[in-house]
């Protein structure tokens, strides 16, 4: 590591003001922060100075997408194994068949974000920012398995220049760009993106892997139940994930995981998680005793994407709102936004989406109401004491 840092040190005076590469000083500050700990902190304009960077808390949000990560890769092979009808794949087989279908996903999901936000860095002259790192991951994680890359990469594109860059980058979006770039192939490639041929894999890979045939389908839970039929999987399955659905929302215990890590590292809001699980318990509960829904409430906090969007999401520290009191009443109303749409509207039966990017929207407007009530109670507070 020090022969390396030594090789960083040599090259500098190559991408300073006057060096032959000055114009690429972005990219090689970006690529130094990304594997030392920089030196420098901030000189003016920071009122704390932490322990933690967001360097830092983006490397611990990636290892806690691994599980799910891990995971999806394990059930893209196993419904395609099970769709051909084969028992006797090993793990490491359907694993292997898995990792090789989301490794160009993540690839190309890194390279173009990456690329467009180095752009722009050095463009304005700026420091590269390590937002995207979770962005780049969790893209590939929500999209059905059969999603075209080159629509995933104009999504992406999309996202990254109209929901951060035009804000002001890292920090400064209003949007999580994941889910602005999900949006965006949902609304713009709805084919591609719903239906019943999107989420298993039919192809094989350096044979690994079966050919299914083109017509081949299999609905989702979620699917099943905006058809109006009972989910076809068990309770332990889709629990579990053994279930088709989008690569890195289908096991609740490996989210679960995940969002453990998030707690015991203070990466997370509890109080935003927790509230959205409410909120949608409760709505469905309501909807279900009104007789609007056929599954109990605990089944749509497990099926589809609303435990991946309650923990990786919803918590977006940059989107999401950050009083104390705000976040109960954001993630709350996440839920239950998320389930309403579920269930009032058959042909959308995924509604987590856009409940998050809904209370995005909001979030500031709730921030200001809690930062006035709170300026407010504290005058009235002062006003009495000197009374």
């Amino acid at each position: 590591m020090g022969k390396l840092k030594n090789a960083f040190d040599n090259i500098r005076p190559e991408f300073e003001e006057k060096g032959k590469l000055h114009f690429l000083r972005s990219v090689y500050e970006g690529f130094e922060s990304f594997l030392f700990v920089p030196s420098r902190t901030a000189n003016s304009g920071a009122s704390i100075h932490d322990a933690i960077d967001s360097k830092r808390i983006m490397s611990f949000v990636v290892i806690a997408l691994m599980p799910a990560l891990l995971f999806g890769m394990y059930n893209i092979g196993l419904q395609n194994y099970k769709a051909a009808g084969i028992t006797d794949a090993s793990v490491m087989t359907m694993f292997a068949y898995g990792f090789l279908l989301m490794l160009p996903r993540i690839i190309v999901s890194y390279i173009v974000g990456l690329g467009i936000e180095f752009a722009f860095a050095q463009y304005k002259h700026e420091e590269i920012q390590e937002g995207y790192l979770v962005t780049g991951m969790i893209v590939p994680m929500i999209l059905p398995i059969n999603t075209p890359l080159w629509i995933m990469a104009v999504a992406i594109a999309f996202a990254v220049i109209f929901a951060k860059e035009i804000f002001g980058g890292t920090g400064m979006n209003i949007f999580n760009v994941a889910l602005v770039a999900r949006a965006f192939m949902f609304i713009s490639y709805p084919s591609q993106m719903s239906g019943d041929t999107v989420w298993v894999a039919h192809s094989s890979v350096l044979g690994l892997g079966n050919d299914l045939p083109e017509a081949f389908s299999q609905a989702t839970p979620l699917a099943e139940v905006g058809a109006g039929t009972a989910p076809s999987c068990s309770l332990s399955d889709a629990f579990f994930g053994f279930i088709p659905g989008s690569v890195g929302e289908t096991s609740v215990v490996a989210i679960l995981i995940g969002a453990a890590i998030l707690l015991i590292t203070q990466i997370a809001s509890w109080k935003t998680m927790l509230s959205v699980f409410v909120g949608g318990a409760v709505m469905a509960a309501i909807y279900h005793a009104a007789g609007l829904t056929e599954i109990p409430w605990y089944e749509h906090l497990i099926l589809g994407g609303f435990c991946f969007g309650a923990v990786f999401m919803a918590t977006d520290p940059v989107t999401s709102a950050r009083t104390e009191g705000g976040k109960y009443i954001y993630g709350f109303l996440i839920g239950v936004i998320a389930v309403t749409i579920r269930v009032l509207n058959p042909g959308y039966p995924e509604g987590m989406m856009f409940a998050i990017l809904m209370m995005n929207m909001f979030a500031p407007a709730i921030d200001y109401c809690f930062v006035q009530s709170n300026i407010k109670h504290r005058m009235r507070r002062a006003k009495a004491t000197k009374e």
